[in-house]
């Protein structure tokens, strides 16, 4: 097994955990709209995988979305509501980037939005270690399309093989096994070191 030249990391449940339950119940309190009725209604819209594809604006999204909900509110307030599924510890500390960016170029590949994305790169710093950032919304193509995996590639500066990728979905990280990237599934942080340290790379 080669030394990998570059890290790709998944962002979402691998640095920073989120939870949509915590968005859910803020909305339900403003609306008296349940959970499970407002994850049908905006199900329904099929408008997160525009948003997340970069295939509609933020502020457009908004407005559609809040009007398919009933409940109409200014860009802003939907913004704190919905970037409040994240949790304020990660779950890899920053040390780690600190350490590996001095040894290896650092790629993150992310399914995102520019709603979150926005407020995580503010309050994360983990971020500014990465030498590049693969985001859907930017590329217009999804985890396990493909393409993205073909993004990440090219920004990796090395060789498919050449590079290890780890994510908390089994099914994205059989993409990048079929796009020639070495990956495997994070569990955790104590399962990422040994999965690291077993390619050769210090940590």
């Amino acid at each position: 097994m080669p030394h990998p030249k570059t890290l790709i990391f998944d962002l979402g449940n691998v640095i920073v955990p989120f939870d949509f339950t915590r968005a859910y119940r803020r909305f339900e309190e403003l609306t008296g709209i349940p959970p499970e009725e407002q994850r049908a209604r905006i199900a329904a819209t099929g408008l997160v995988p525009k948003l997340e594809t970069g295939l509609i604006e933020p502020e457009d999204f908004v407005d559609k979305l809040t009007a398919a909900l009933g409940a109409p509110m200014s860009y802003a307030d939907f913004r704190d509501l919905w970037v409040s599924i994240f949790h304020h510890e990660t779950l890899i500390p920053e040390s780690l980037f600190v350490s590996l960016a001095s040894r290896y170029r650092l790629v993150l590949l992310s399914n995102t939005n520019a709603i979150h994305f926005d407020m995580i790169r503010e309050n994360y710093p983990h971020l500014g270690h990465f030498d590049h950032w693969v985001l859907s919304h930017e590329v217009k193509a999804m985890k396990p399309s493909p393409a993205i995996y073909a993004a990440a590639i090219e920004h990796a500066h090395a060789l498919p093989e050449e590079c290890f990728f780890t994510d908390d979905i089994p099914e994205y990280v059989a993409g990048a096994r079929a796009a020639g990237i070495d990956a495997e599934q994070f569990l955790g942080y104590d399962k990422l070191l040994s999965d690291l340290r077993t390619r050769g790379v210090e940590v």
